[in-house]
């Protein structure tokens, strides 16, 4: 039989350690504060902008979008530990001058709160 090869003739893969892309970083959240981005390099030299504060989200009418002040957070269907905290996730329910708000991105991917307004 031949050397690092197994009984039915296929090679043994080494270990290898992770990239630098492949490794997992901590969960980010998002408060409600003064805005403030981080950006981090990805595979092939692109960056991306993490959100980890957010003052205004961009509420969708009818046939405008307007920038409107996040006053509060009523309730998130997901987790209702992190409406308490004021935490932004997609599906969280915000309060602005409008009325109510349904997030409808994921805030942490896309560096920006997109929403539309709930009656």
């Amino acid at each position: 039989m031949n050397r690092g090869r197994k009984k039915s003739g296929g090679k043994y893969i080494k270990s290898k350690k992770k990239k630098s892309s492949e490794i997992i970083g901590q969960k980010k959240i998002i408060k409600i504060g003064e805005e403030k981005r981080k950006t981090k390099r990805k595979r092939g030299g692109k960056k991306k902008i993490f959100l980890l504060k957010a003052k205004f989200v961009n509420v969708q009418t009818k046939n405008k979008i307007s920038k409107v002040e996040i006053k509060n957070v009523l309730e998130t269907p997901s987790n209702r530990f992190l409406a308490r905290q004021n935490i932004l996730t997609k599906g969280t329910i915000v309060e602005t001058e409008l009325g109510k708000v349904k997030i409808t991105n994921r805030p942490t991917q896309e560096g920006v709160v997109n929403g539309i307004l709930v009656e």
